[in-house]
């Protein structure tokens, strides 16, 4: 069995006993009012175009599946994707398997494309399970980061406040954990341009289920084709242009490694 095929074996039963509890209704079903939306998010799942831009304002630097550590703002000129992950997640297994390998494989070949997905769990995502799981998806570390930052607290607030996340959030009902991992955290997919602005969000994972389908059959092809569309736009963009101008900026602030 290849290593791809050892990460998928390992969370198939985990991923088989989520889908009862989703089917049961226990895990869309119990909803408490303070928590936000459910993993599967697909609120607005029909909107024909997603409208997000902002500029990102602060930096964050975390440690590589290749030991070195690395900052976000190490991709300012380059056009790249980020997504929240942990490792032991059923979910991500499932969308870094299908969606963000597929993504890589079509534009890695652009010298300018990137991908960054950030552990929500630093704690246990080590630095040899970072290794074996990317090895796994066949990401090559100089074009698919996955990054850990050593402070958890610290983690969750850049994503939320910087990259605008959904609220990272520690499951405490144990059936729950034991189905689904120990945090819910947003699933979609965020793209970024060469001047460091967040252009486009998209939860593929989300419309793409069997909830999402439901809510809106044709969802997932048409955000798939936005984000496909958007990313092609931008690596086909003058490639020099803005790169000297934010080379010279720097962060106001840095979330360092520790």
């Amino acid at each position: 069995m290849n290593d791809r095929g050892k990460i998928f074996a390992i969370y198939g039963s985990v991923a088989a006993l989520s889908a009862l509890i989703i089917g049961g209704g226990m895990y869309l079903g119990n909803r408490m009012p303070e928590q936000p939306e459910p993993e599967v998010i697909v609120e607005n799942a029909g909107a024909e175009k997603v409208e997000t831009f902002f500029p990102i304002q602060k930096d964050f630097a975390g440690i590589n599946q290749a030991g070195k550590e690395v900052k976000l703002s190490d991709l300012k000129g380059k056009v790249w994707l980020v997504a929240e992950f942990f490792a032991v997640c059923p979910h991500c297994a499932v969308r870094n398997g299908k969606e963000l390998t597929a993504l890589f494989e079509q534009f890695k070949g652009h010298p300018d494309f990137h991908m960054a997905c950030i552990s929500v769990d630093p704690t246990t995502d080590t630095s040899e399970r970072l290794v074996e799981y990317s090895k796994a998806l066949g990401a090559d570390p100089e074009r698919w980061w996955f990054m850990s930052h050593p402070n958890e607290q610290e983690t969750h607030e850049y994503l939320e406040k910087e990259l605008k996340f959904i609220r990272v959030l520690e499951r405490k009902d144990p059936a729950d954990r034991e189905a689904n991992g120990r945090f819910q955290h947003d699933m979609s997919i965020s793209l970024v341009d060469r001047e460091w602005n967040v252009i486009g969000k998209w939860n593929l994972y989300g419309a793409s289920s069997e909830e999402g389908r439901k809510q809106d059959p044709g969802a997932y092809e048409r955000m798939k084709g936005e984000l496909l569309s958007r990313l092609t736009e931008e690596l086909e963009k003058n490639e020099t242009a803005g790169i000297d101008s934010v080379a010279e900026e720097a962060p106001a602030e840095e979330v360092p490694a520790k």
